[in-house]
């Protein structure tokens, strides 16, 4: 059972039936509260409760009957009794009875015992990272590994996964408006014609000059030597990609009026 209170009133979800808002007459685990998240435009906290807990955290370890409080694409709490704060908080309320909650990017060389201090886990469900989860059932969650297998192996058992927040897998089932991968291969360039970071870019000294140019294309000069690399680039947000003409590939990332890429700050020139 999941309590979601509205403002209004509080309403009691069994996690049986389906739910018209949601657009997916297959749902029937915790219908309410995946249209109440999928809603959630008002920034509400939403509490995956009841659950047996995965963290992968050394200091917090496995919870039983615990809680996993969330805000946007931010952990804020876990662990018991964290319900009982739900109502007045006006948070979407998920019971998660019978299931446990596990990490969805898995810390492969923590699993091995390779990382030496509790600041080097990755993607942990600890308060302050991101909740990147799944909700699987107990039987089918004896551990990290498992649980994942669990998504790779049978995904229809999943009763969610969640990522930054935003369910992508709900009841074994898309969520609605679900992100999807990118399409798989190298993209056309685009046409970037009037974009402020086209032009020649020259790091601080004097020795790097790489031009990008509005049809995807770049050209660098090193030391005086033209043509020393020339290639495509694909920029992402502030994330620059090259793809060399020798085959290789390579990154970079604009920080402000700054380039950075391979240990070079460029600035236009």
């Amino acid at each position: 059972m999941s309590i979601t209170d509205t403002g209004t009133e509080t309403e009691i979800d069994t996690g049986t039936g389906t739910d018209p808002d949601t657009d997916n007459d297959t749902v029937s685990w915790n219908p309410k509260a995946l249209g109440a998240i999928l809603s959630n435009d008002e920034g509400r906290p939403v509490l995956f409760t009841n659950a047996r807990i995965l963290t992968m955290d050394p200091l917090i370890g496995t919870m039983t009957g615990a809680d996993l409080l969330f805000v946007g694409s931010l952990v804020v709490g876990v662990g018991p009794a964290i319900v009982t704060a739900a109502q007045d908080d006006n948070a979407i309320v998920v019971d998660c009875t019978g299931m446990t909650i596990a990490p969805a990017v898995v810390d492969t060389v923590a699993l091995a015992g390779g990382r030496g201090h509790r600041s080097e886990y990755v993607a942990t469900l600890t308060p302050g990272n991101t909740p990147d989860f799944l909700v699987v059932p107990d039987e089918l969650a004896a551990d990290v590994p498992s649980a994942v297998a669990t998504l790779m192996t049978r995904p229809e058992q999943v009763r969610a996964l969640v990522a930054a927040g935003r369910p992508v897998l709900w009841d074994g089932t898309d969520a609605p408006d679900r992100a999807t991968a990118p399409e798989a291969g190298i993209p056309a360039s685009d046409d970037l014609t009037g974009s402020p970071r086209v032009g020649v870019w020259i790091d601080r000294h004097d020795f790097l000059h790489q031009e990008l140019t509005a049809d995807g294309r770049y050209d660098e000069t090193r030391g005086g030597r033209p043509h020393a690399y020339q290639g495509r680039y694909w920029i992402d947000g502030d994330r620059i990609d090259y793809l060399d003409d020798l085959g290789f590939w390579a990154y970079g990332e604009f920080q402000g009026d700054e380039l950075h890429h391979a240990g070079y700050v460029m600035k236009l020139g």
